[in-house]
């Protein structure tokens, strides 16, 4: 077992799964995951820890693809655009998505020793976008992210 966050999974048949979605997801919308789209979204997914674009570009170029930053970045932003791994703005890097076939607005906890990324299954849209609703405000995107400690960093008690 390995840990997603801060809790254990099975990590094989996490990334399998998450491969999946990504694939079925794709098929539906009819959008195209490319070779490359669909590498960075691997490296993502058996990574499971924020990563910024050139980390990313680093491990491309290990494997002998032909990685330039362009190439990362719009890899990115695809994935991104798709829901398929969001971007952690504190950190400036990007993690997979633990259930991209939902439509949602994730919380985010990060720890700041660490920097472990946990994805919450918790979504503000719905509370949130009631209340912008009645400001008459249209919500475009929403990061929340709180920082603190993940139980390994805590201090014993």
């Amino acid at each position: 077992m390995d840990s997603i966050g801060f809790a254990q999974h099975d990590h094989a048949a996490c990334v399998g799964s998450g491969m999946q979605a990504a694939e079925e997801v794709c098929a539906a919308k009819g959008l195209r995951l490319t070779k490359g789209r669909r590498r960075v979204l691997e490296i993502l997914l058996q990574e499971h820890r924020a990563m910024g674009a050139y980390d990313i570009l680093g491990l491309l170029s290990e494997e002998g693809f032909a990685a330039q930053p362009p190439v990362v970045y719009r890899a990115l932003d695809f994935l991104t655009e798709n829901g398929f791994v969001h971007k952690i703005e504190k950190l400036n890097a990007y993690v997979a998505c633990t259930h991209p076939q939902d439509d949602h607005a994730p919380v985010f906890l990060i720890c700041r020793d660490c920097e472990t990324v946990a994805e919450t299954g918790m979504s503000m849209r719905a509370s949130l976008g009631a209340v912008a609703k009645e400001m008459g405000f249209k919500i475009e995107s929403t990061v929340v992210e709180a920082e603190g400690l993940c139980p390994s960093c805590q201090p014993a008690t």
